[in-house]
């Protein structure tokens, strides 16, 4: 059995050693349009940073590792077309610009994402930088050394823009973070974290635009200032961190897909076409709450319905349970976590819901460290079954959101977590956990 699989990070890998380890008499070929495979772009902002200086601590595993367990790899090799009928792949080789088909019995599409960029006239300036790629990393690290890097903008308040900013803290430079919504990491986090964290940015000297969209870059080769609707901003440097989109314009019609183009796919990774199987930030996942289709490019979700698809093309019948997006971020001393719905996505689904926020201390006041910890709970209005939470604090706070994600893929209520039996000792948490209060407040 000859299996295909496009794409060599989290999903394609995951998939690949679990098909070599299965299935009977396997051939597994991954065509990987980049330079590495297993390649953990979660740690670029903190690379770029300086906080480690190793690139190679990024590779989870290397290219001679997975060749010794007998799974063929090819570098540079990009896909550009799927017959799903002949099922045949077209692939290019970037090196040469040979192009050559391959059959294949069984395909795993772990395409990725791209990253968006904004809609303005021109983005090919030697100072625009995206954060995506190791070279990509390589690149924005060098330009950062130049003592006349001073000022940075960064386009984008999401996850990476967050971590950017503090990376470039980090490195002595100021910071300007441009934000289309109304407020940072509004897609993640309800107003109670976000102010939170504009708060924390505000303390740093971050220059904080929200509500402010990107409408072009003064400059020739070399951006001078950002443009937006509201203003003009002098800058040395740009990061464009808007989001991805997923990365499936060289598949057909055939495909089932959301509206933003990832491809829809069962707890299996099954696609709605015979035999190909998609996994990573090109594909859905269920959300475990609500059952959904969702778009959640996250490295945890992508790795696991990752190993499933590939113990599925070997013939298992495992089912991924899904996903609860739970993630956090840090800025400075400041942590955020969720999990679940926020309560925005529990208002939008027009669920009948209840939400509590409390704020409380971390630990006990008489060890030294104790800092301010705030949780908030949305659960059902008649049953108090839990649907998410979110956790913003500093020592020890984000870690907490764990705990939640495990009640809530329990099916526990407010009560249940109200009385759970956390750990205590003065240096870590109350007798009463922060967790346990706001279990007993959701009435």
């Amino acid at each position: 059995m000859k299996t295909i699989i496009i794409g060599g990070t989290a999903a394609g890998t995951s998939a690949a050693v679990k098909v070599q380890k299965m299935a009977e008499a396997p051939e597994v070929v991954i065509y990987e349009k980049g330079e590495l495979v297993s390649f953990g772009a979660c740690g670029l902002p903190y690379f770029v940073g300086d906080f480690f200086t190793d690139q190679n601590k990024m590779i989870a595993r290397s290219k001679e590792a997975f060749e010794k367990q007998g799974i063929t790899i090819q570098l540079h090799h990009e896909v550009t077309a799927v017959d799903t009928v002949a099922k045949k792949v077209t692939v290019k080789n970037l090196e040469t610009g040979e192009e050559f088909s391959d059959s294949y019995d069984k395909l795993m599409i772990a395409s990725g994402s791209r990253v968006i960029m904004p809609p303005v006239d021109r983005v090919d300036f030697d100072n625009l930088f995206t954060l995506k790629t190791m070279a990509d990393g390589i690149k924005v690290k060098a330009a950062l050394e130049d003592p006349a890097v001073k000022n940075v903008t960064v386009v984008g308040g999401g996850f990476i823009g967050i971590e950017f900013t503090e990376a470039l803290l980090h490195q002595g430079k100021s910071v300007r973070i441009i934000q289309l919504d109304d407020r940072l990491m509004k897609d993640s986090f309800d107003e109670e974290f976000t102010e939170l964290l504009e708060n924390k940015m505000a303390k740093a000297a971050v220059d904080v635009r929200v509500g402010e969209a990107v409408t072009g870059f003064e400059g020739k080769t070399h951006i001078d200032a950002v443009v937006t609707n509201k203003g003009r901003y002098e800058t040395d440097l740009v990061l464009v961190a808007i989001g991805v989109r997923p990365a499936n314009d060289f598949l057909g019609a055939e495909f089932a897909k959301l509206k933003n183009g990832a491809l829809i796919v069962d707890e299996q990774g099954r696609t709605n076409v015979s035999d190909v199987w998609a996994a990573g930030d090109n594909a859905t996942v269920k959300h475990q709450v609500t059952g959904e289709d969702k778009y959640f490019p996250l490295a945890t979700g992508a790795n696991k319905l990752g190993r499933i698809a590939g113990e599925s093309i070997a013939g298992g019948e495992v089912n991924y349970p899904g996903t609860l997006g739970t993630s956090g971020v840090k800025f400075t001393d400041l942590e955020l976590a969720r999990t679940g719905l926020t309560e925005a996505d529990a208002k939008n689904l027009g669920l009948n819901y209840k939400a509590i926020v409390i704020d409380d201390k971390n630990q006990t006041d008489y060890y030294p460290g104790q800092k301010d910890i705030r949780v908030k709970l949305v659960y059902e209005k008649e049953t108090r079954r839990l649907l998410g939470g979110q956790i913003g604090g500093e020592k020890g706070a984000a870690l907490r959101i764990d705990v939640l994600a495990a009640a809530i893929a329990a099916k526990m209520t407010t009560a249940d977590l109200g009385m759970l039996d956390l750990m205590y000792a003065p240096p870590f948490a109350r007798t009463w956990d922060v967790l346990n209060i706001a279990g007993n407040v959701a009435k």
